[in-house]
């Protein structure tokens, strides 16, 4: 159960409510986000909802069985919207494009990057400053002097960054330089990480975890909101199968289940999800088909020259051709 607190519930009122929800042999737990205060109620008793809905400093009320309660749709029916400003929005009924490298590189890889999705009219630039690597060898990022290059630049041409956060330490120095934290696949059940995230202002993006299910996906997503950060982008990226055909399995059937189960935003990263350049653009495609609500991309000048993933990243011409279509896609299928 999810109880909508008024705005400006003094505690007494408040005291009563829990001393309510205890009685009927629920257990209120208090979650206070930047856009509203709710109470979430864990029990299994079953009660008349009216005798806690008509009591004062309700706003709402509503029964939600699910283990993730706060970002279920069940509850809230509206889609959440994530609100990056300068008119950048992701949202249902809009295609929200990210397209950037794998990692950052070097300001003269930044600058080539940004020019060819100012071209393309893509607002929003993807690229790790902070790199998870398998190997301890390899190149695993430029750190924060990385990151005030690529806020530096972006910020000039207006566009957006969304990175990868990898421990709760960056969390506080990354704020002022990024419009979205991403949490990593291997990350998706930090939970040290996730409540940290819930603490701060500005939107998430959980990538699914390598062996992930769908309902740990959305747990994950619950952490954040319950420590009081409630925008929050979801992103499926394919998933580790028995599969050696290709990098991931893109599990493309989590798209519209997600969308049926939460009321945020789901992105697709074909990139990841297959690894396999050529083969991008078509689960791109599909991925819109699917019902995304947008879409993230690895772009490279020259792909062959990328210190990271450049078996899976687009030219900037293979990119620039993908964007076109997928456009085209959207309007495909919101036209049906």
């Amino acid at each position: 159960m999810i109880i909508q607190l008024e705005p400006k519930i003094d505690q007494r009122t408040t005291d009563e409510l829990e001393d309510a929800v205890l009685a009927i042999g629920y257990k209120p737990v208090a979650v206070n986000t930047q856009d509203a205060n709710y109470l979430v109620c864990v029990g299994k008793r079953e009660f008349d909802i009216r005798a806690i809905g008509n009591l004062d400093g309700v706003v709402d009320i509503h029964r939600v069985s699910d283990d993730y309660k706060l970002v279920s749709r069940k509850w809230k029916v509206q889609p959440t919207s994530i609100d990056l400003g300068d008119g950048v929005v992701i949202a249902e009924g809009l295609m929200a494009i990210m397209a950037g490298p794998c990692s950052i590189e070097s300001e003269e890889q930044i600058e080539s990057v940004v020019k060819h999705l100012v071209e393309n009219d893509v607002r929003i630039m993807r690229g790790g400053v902070y790199k998870p690597r398998s190997s301890p060898y390899s190149f695993r990022g430029l750190g924060m002097d990385g990151l005030k290059t690529f806020y530096n630049i972006c910020k000039e041409h207006g566009i957006k960054i969304i990175t990868e956060v990898m421990q709760v330490s960056q969390v506080e120095s990354m704020y002022d330089y990024i419009d979205i934290y991403q949490v990593g696949s291997r990350n998706s059940q930090n939970f040290n990480l996730l409540d940290a995230l819930g603490k701060v202002d500005k939107p998430v993006l959980i990538k699914r975890g390598l062996s992930g299910t769908i309902d740990e996906l959305l747990q994950s997503a619950e952490y954040v909101f319950s420590n009081g950060n409630e925008r929050l982008l979801l992103c499926e990226r394919g998933i580790r199968t028995y599969e050696k055909a290709y990098r991931n399995t893109l599990d493309l059937n989590a798209v519209p289940l997600l969308k049926e189960k939460s009321h945020l935003p789901v992105i697709v990263d074909p990139s990841h999800g297959i690894g396999v350049r050529k083969f991008v653009e078509s689960m791109a495609l599909a991925g819109v088909m699917s019902g995304a609500d947008g879409i993230i991309v690895e772009v490279h000048e020259t792909p062959e020259k990328a210190i990271s993933d450049g078996q899976q990243t687009l030219s900037f011409g293979e990119s620039a051709k993908m964007i076109a279509k997928i456009r085209k896609t959207f309007e495909l299928r919101e036209s049906l």
